[in-house]
């Protein structure tokens, strides 16, 4: 009697778990540096210095919170897109698609770490006392966490997102709000030449959290024995 299961299962993590950490952990990181734990509250890039460097001055154990928790968020982040990507080609997927989404995944990662240890330099104790440095500094910090997060995120959202509505592997509505947020992240290029378009960098941020956890959800983890690759 042949006990050959129907189906084959991909081997890996669940998206869905790494989906929700991601989130969970980033979000949480927030709270101690937004208007939720009271002013003053992280300052944006439009802020002068004379508001950016006394905050970092007093808030080192808000802001270690906040990137202790986004570190890890970063991580989460790295490990969905690796299982993604596989889990695109266990599904068949043979076009550039998920390789785009591997360099633009990886490049959120390295540009989540660049971030994140920058910012921790800035308020170590030797180095937060001096405020020409603090502004160097952070601006470095928020390139990596702006542009350096939004441009990248475009490509792993659209590297999923294009093949998976190609081959109908996910609702068509996680496949279009994907475009939509990738084509945001893109034209987030623009903020480095014009500062008025920052807000493409929060579009791109948070609607992604919806389509990531979607993503995770949806997307196939199994597949029929002896079925065919889709090629593409």
């Amino acid at each position: 009697m042949n006990t050959t299961p129907a189906i084959q299962r991909h081997q890996g993590p669940h998206l869905g778990l790494l989906a929700i950490l991601y989130t969970v952990l980033f979000n949480a990181g927030l709270y101690p540096v937004t208007a939720y734990a009271g002013k003053p509250y992280w300052p944006g890039p439009w802020e002068s210095a004379s508001v950016i460097v006394p905050y970092f001055q007093t808030h080192h154990t808000q802001v270690l919170a906040c990137l202790f928790l986004q570190f890890g968020a970063i991580v989460c982040l790295g490990l969905f897109t690796s299982v993604a990507v596989s889990q695109l080609r266990f599904l068949g997927v043979r076009s550039a698609g998920p390789w785009i989404a591997l360099l633009g995944g990886f490049l959120v990662v390295f540009d989540g770490f660049a971030g994140a240890f920058t910012t921790w330099t800035l308020i170590h104790p030797a180095v937060v006392q001096t405020p020409s440095v603090v502004i160097a500094l952070y601006y470095i910090a928020y390139s990596f966490g702006g542009p350096g997060f939004s441009l990248p995120m475009g490509l792993l959202i659209a590297g999923i997102s294009i093949p998976a509505l190609l081959h109908r592997l996910l609702p068509k509505w996680i496949c279009i709000l994907g475009i939509v947020l990738a084509i945001t992240g893109e034209l987030s290029w623009f903020h480095l030449i014009s500062p008025p378009v920052l807000f493409l960098i929060p579009l791109t941020r948070f609607p992604g959290f919806i389509w990531i956890i979607a993503v995770a959800f949806a997307l196939p983890r199994t597949i029929p024995l002896r079925t065919a690759s889709v090629t593409a």
